[in-house]
């Protein structure tokens, strides 16, 4: 059957001006087709992104399709080829020939039955209009006889084909009526925490001194189960197509398993904060982001601005708080956290990521903690600042690696030296009160090593300096280091298995003699298990040994599963 339909397609014209015309139309077919494959499966993509996919696949329908008038205008038909005098007598006969936007005619690609059909469609419209236009001479019996017979074999096809055209001309119209925006995209994201400690007493910290802050075993840790949630909803604007104005409301109320609750930061989770909010909405985040160069781009940050949001942090697996890391710790070296403090949301600036190169790309930043206040100590340049400054190279595909500086500044009354990540001396190396400034100096790499398995990794050293009372001028060194191993897809497509471990911020030296007496370590780890394009539930567990730098407080735990929607 096929033989003999392509024997007929190079005697008849009619015919194989049905089969040539499909790149006319080819179609509403694909695109229908296409388009309940990517709702069904897209795991971020709107309705109204699918229209606009269509328009940029290349695909052409009936109306928008090129009609050529000469077989010179399409670029892709020479007269050596062997469809070129049929392809020329459809045109001067029927005028049923057209071409892609790019006056191409791609007559070399295979097509379906459904393809058949709309070119055959398209010609019998064409034929219609001859008749209607008193020129049936032109149309000769044996083409109308094929006609009718290959009308009647493609009935099915055909009523199928404007059934589903038909059907998305009507999903058009409605998108077209109830959509939201032409600019702007709503994306969503809300996680479900089911999360507890364990340990027999709370962590004991050291003060600048060197002193104990209080007996080891004077207070038990808090160890009652909780049930939070977080969600987080932006809007993603788009004025250019290339640009970004991302404006997010957030609701929480993940109370922190902090200093209140087992004596130290190190078992901070790394999605929680709002507990004393109570889940009030609020606009959390404001930036818009637009290329400049060639591949640059630059940020500016109203509220809310973070450099690990800005640029490379090199932990791409588990940097993310609502698919990675479990703890505040793990996500990433501390030394990006650095201008703003610990719940504030009130960060501003601008950062710039420039590449010098394919290989190499240079980022800078600067953000205010306090931007937006004109009293006391605050203010763009005088409240808790920091600026960036850091290269990347990629060595190889899949291998980065980063050296970082960050100049911080923290005015004295919200001192946060380590963003709460480390011991709560590391935080405060002089005291809560006394203004301090930082050199923080960060080495970070990551690797694939194979498709399933990323090692990462970073070092970081921050020089404190105290720049009020008392301790005006005292140094204080405070280091921190962690190894992480991520192994996307294990056990299934989507899934994801993470190991950390590492040093949290610990004072090694200071002049006011407060340092940590010994080494903590994190160890962490978590499996998320993907239940499909929208729904993860990552459980994990987080090990504090010797919490606060102190051998004499016990090992806290941490364990927590995380549900994340996102849609």
């Amino acid at each position: 059957m096929a033989n003999k339909l392509w024997k007929s397609l190079l005697v008849n014209p009619v015919l194989l001006s049905a089969t040539l015309t499909v790149s006319a139309t080819v179609v509403a077919a694909e695109m229908v087709s296409a388009s309940e494959v990517k709702a069904e499966t897209a795991q971020t993509v709107a309705p109204l992104d699918q229209l606009s996919t269509y328009s940029n696949e290349g695909v052409v329908s009936a109306n928008d399709a090129g009609q050529v008038t000469s077989v010179s205008q399409l670029s892709d038909v020479r007269p050596t080829d062997w469809a070129f005098q049929a392809l020329q007598s459809l045109v001067e006969r029927y005028g049923c020939i057209a071409g892609y936007p790019d006056r191409t005619y791609r007559g070399n690609r295979a097509l379906t039955r459904y393809e058949f059909a709309a070119g055959l469609n398209a010609c019998l419209d064409r034929v219609n209009e001859l008749i209607a236009a008193s020129t049936a001479d032109l149309v000769k019996k044996e083409d109308l006889a094929t006609l009718q017979k290959l009308q009647e074999q493609f009935a099915a096809e055909l009523a199928t084909l404007r059934g589903r055209v038909d059907a998305l001309e009507t999903r058009t119209t409605t998108l077209e009526k109830q959509q939201f925006s032409t600019t702007t995209k709503l994306q969503g994201e809300a996680i479900f925490s089911i999360s507890g400690a364990q340990g027999d007493d709370k962590a004991v910290g050291t003060t600048p001194a060197g002193l104990p802050l209080a007996a080891p075993g004077s207070a038990g840790l808090a160890d009652n189960t909780t049930f939070s949630n977080r969600v987080r909803l932006s809007l993603r604007t788009s004025f250019t197509g290339k640009d970004t104005l991302l404006t997010r409301i957030q609701a929480r109320n993940i109370t922190d398993f902090g200093v209140n609750n087992t004596g130290t930061n190190m078992t901070r989770l790394s999605y929680e904060g709002g507990g004393a909010s109570g889940n009030q909405a609020s606009v959390d985040k404001l930036f818009y982001r637009f290329p400049i160069g060639q591949g640059g781009q630059i940020t500016l940050d109203a509220l809310g601005g973070e450099f690990y949001n800005n640029v490379p942090n090199f932990n791409p697996l588990l940097a993310s708080d609502g698919q990675g890391s479990i703890s505040r710790f793990g996500r990433f070296n501390p030394i990006y956290r650095q201008g703003g403090s610990p719940g504030s949301v009130s960060g501003a600036g601008v950062t710039a990521n420039l590449p010098l190169g394919k290989a190499l790309t240079l980022s800078l930043g600067y953000i205010a903690d306090e931007a937006q206040d004109p009293t006391g100590a605050r203010g763009l340049f005088n409240g808790s600042n920091a600026a960036l400054a850091q290269l990347a190279f990629r060595v190889a595909p899949g291998a980065e690696v980063g050296f970082t500086y960050v100049r911080g500044y923290d005015r004295g009354g919200n001192v946060a030296t380590t963003s709460a990540t480390g011991s709560r001396l590391a935080n405060a190396p002089f005291g809560a009160g006394v203004a301090t400034s930082t050199d923080n100096f960060g080495l970070q790499g990551t690797v694939r090593i194979t498709p399933n398995f990323v090692l990462s990794g970073w070092g970081g050293l921050t020089k404190a300096n105290a720049e009020s009372g008392a301790a005006a001028g005292a140094d204080a060194d405070i280091l921190n280091w962690a190894v992480t191993l991520a192994f996307p897809d294990l056990g299934g497509k989507g899934n994801m298995a993470g190991v950390i471990f590492g040093m949290p911020p610990k004072v090694t030296s200071s002049d006011l003699a407060g340092e940590d007496p010994d080494t903590s370590y994190h160890l962490e780890g978590l499996y998320r298990l993907q239940l499909n394009d929208k729904i993860s539930i990552t459980p994990g567990i987080i090990v504090i040994f010797n919490p606060e730098h102190n051998s004499a407080n016990d090992t806290v735990y941490v364990g927590t599963i995380r549900t994340t929607f996102s849609f």
